[in-house]
Order: C-alpha cells, then structure tokens, then sequence
C-alpha cells in the first residue's frame, strides 16, 4: 500500500482520475466506490479523502475533466463553420457523438448530484462556459431577441438535443425502423429556429 507521501497531490489527483476515467470507459459509476477507487490506485480511501474532501467531490472532479474534454471538443468544431446555424448543428453533433463514445462518464455528468452542497465555483464556470456558447450562437442567429428569449431558446434547444442524446444512447427511441440520432437533431434544429425566426 503507497503511503501518503509517495506522490505529491497533484499526482494523486491525476492517478485518480485516471483510474476513475479508465473505470468508466467500461463501467456505469454506480458500480464504483471509494474503496475501489483507493484500490485502483494502492491507497487507503482516507487519503483520497484528505486529497478531495470527500467522495462525492472526487466524482465532481472526474464530471469536471469530462466537461473539459467535451468543450474541447466542441471548440474543435467550431473552428471550421460556415454560418451560426452550422455551428448550432456541429455543436449538437459534437454532443452526441461525445455521448455515443463515452456513454457512462456522460451519464455522470447529469446523474451526479452535490446532495445539499453548494456546486464549487470552478465547476460553476464550466457549465457556463458550455451553456454560453450555445447561448453566443443563438445570439449570432436572432440578434434583434431579448436576453431572456435566448436564454430560454438556448434552453429548448439543449434540453431536445440531450433528450434526443439520451434516448439514442440508452438506444429507448422505440422505432421498428432504425433512426439516426443526428437526422432527429437536424429535424429539431430546422423546425424550432423556423418557427423562432418567423
């Protein structure tokens, strides 16, 4: 068993969260403990403790370097866009693919709960990071809207692209036929800004 002092805390971090990524790229997290998490990586779960607080924020910090990896990627897409509505729609994808990849770190993001705990500023920033690019987007495509319009546009449109994200990957669209999730998002995306703009 490594003692404390075997690695700095920001190595223990980083194996950490390794380990926790590696888990589940495999594995949903509610088959994950802190014990096992300690395990993985030859500590006592005390020390993960004394290094994250506790365990619920070390799952936070496993949401957060997913949320990283997702804006990331999203950024990525964004670079090579011809229009607002073609980045809506590469910002959407980029979602769902991100999703379809990596089904159980994204099922984290939106199943972790901070039970009572105020959610830590840095991971605050995060969420309005990504919320705020789709909010710029909206923005670009309908400038003469309100504030509160966009938000709230920016809103119906997330939460179809995630309900659309999540029933595609838990594969619950209940068709005979087989149905792209991308060709929904298209459907989605077309209809509402039509209806929006009119």
């Amino acid at each position: 068993m490594a003692r404390r002092n075997d690695h700095t805390r920001e190595e223990l971090v980083s194996m950490t969260l390794e380990q926790v990524k590696n888990f589940l790229d495999e594995h949903p997290h509610h088959e994950l403990s802190l014990r096992k998490v300690a395990a993985m990586i030859g500590y006592v779960p005390s020390t993960l403790v004394n290094v994250f607080g506790n365990y619920n924020l070390l799952l936070l910090h496993a949401v957060a370097q997913t949320l990283d990896e997702l804006f990331a990627e999203a950024e990525e897409q964004m670079k090579d866009v011809s229009s607002p509505e073609d980045a809506l729609r590469k910002l959407a994808y980029c979602y769902l693919d991100f999703a379809s990849q990596h089904p159980y770190r994204w099922q984290l993001i939106f199943q972790h709960t901070m039970n009572g705990e105020e959610l830590p500023e840095w991971q605050s920033e995060r969420i309005d990071s990504m919320t705020g690019m789709l909010e710029s987007l909206i923005r670009q495509i309908t400038p003469s809207k309100s504030d509160e319009a966009v938000l709230e546009a920016s809103r119906v449109l997330w939460a179809g692209v995630h309900g659309i994200t999540l029933l595609t990957v838990d594969d619950k669209l209940f068709t005979s036929t087989p149905v792209d999730g991308k060709a929904l998002i298209d459907n989605l995306i077309d209809t509402y800004l039509n209806a929006w703009q009119a």
